[in-house]
Formats: structure tokens, sequence, C-alpha cells
């Protein structure tokens, strides 16, 4: 069930350095979980906020379940991501001090079914950074062609 859910932020890695990581669950819906099993979910424009203690997840689309008739949901509401207040209190006070922001990188099912969200505190990137990814993506490119002999 899980191998088949490929929900990921591709673009996290390109504007942002990841410096931590967290697996959380997500509190959900019916037609939610529903929606993600079918790969129904986008986490591109997602982001976290902290807030009264609670990390929440802003901006993540699922779409709305057909058959859900008028016990659907909201596609873009915030949902709660279950942490450890000891978890939460270090990321927030990372966040505050240093300007950090806190990105989903992909959503997942775990071996039992729940669905569960890996998210990164993360730093952006500057343009010369992006710059120096680009070279060597096209360095190591180039050495794998020559090692197929397609050169």
């Amino acid at each position: 069930m899980s191998d088949k859910l490929n929900i990921r932020n591709k673009k996290a890695s390109f504007l942002y350095e990841f410096l931590d990581t967290y697996v959380a669950g997500m509190v959900l819906t019916g037609t939610e979980i529903k929606s993600i099993r079918l790969s129904k979910a986008s986490v591109n424009e997602a982001f976290c906020v902290i807030e009264n203690g609670e990390i929440l997840i802003r901006n993540m689309h699922i779409a709305i379940w057909e058959q859900g008739g008028h016990y659907n949901h909201e596609p873009r509401r915030d949902r709660k991501l279950l942490l450890s207040k000891k978890e939460i209190l270090k990321w927030e006070s990372k966040v505050k001090r240093e300007h950090l922001t806190i990105i989903p990188r992909k959503v997942f099912l775990s071996k039992k079914g729940w669905a569960k969200v890996e998210i990164v505190l993360a730093k952006g990137k500057k343009i010369h950074d992006k710059r120096q990814d680009l070279k060597n993506k096209d360095a190591k490119r180039d050495l794998d062609r020559l090692k197929a002999g397609k050169y």
C-alpha cells in the first residue's frame, strides 16, 4: 500500500538546505485519508507554522473525495501534526532565533496504514548556492554518461 504512494515536494531540495528532519502523524478526516490513499494530494506549496504550542501544516491540498457527498472536507484547511511538546518547542526556538522555516517534504503511509508526513527544518538557499547545485548536477550527469559509454 505505501509503495504506491508518491506525494513529494520535488522543489524543496533545490530551494532549501535541510537541517533537521522529523516524521509526524497528521490529524485527518475520513474523506481526506481516502483521497491521500488515491495519491490525490500535493505538498508543493505547503508550509508549517507553530501556533499555541501546536504545529500546523498550511496550504496542503488534498482533493475532494468524489463519493464524499456532504461529508467532504475543505481542500486547503490547516491540519494538525502530531509531535511531542519537546520537539515542537525545540523547533519553535530555532525558527524564531535563526529565521528558519518548516516545510513538508513527503507524505506517505506507514506499515499500519497511517498517513505520515516528513517535515524538515530548512534554510533558504541563495542564488549562488542554487547555481552551484546545478553545476554539480550537470557534472554528475556527464560523469554517468562517460561511465555508461554514451559519449
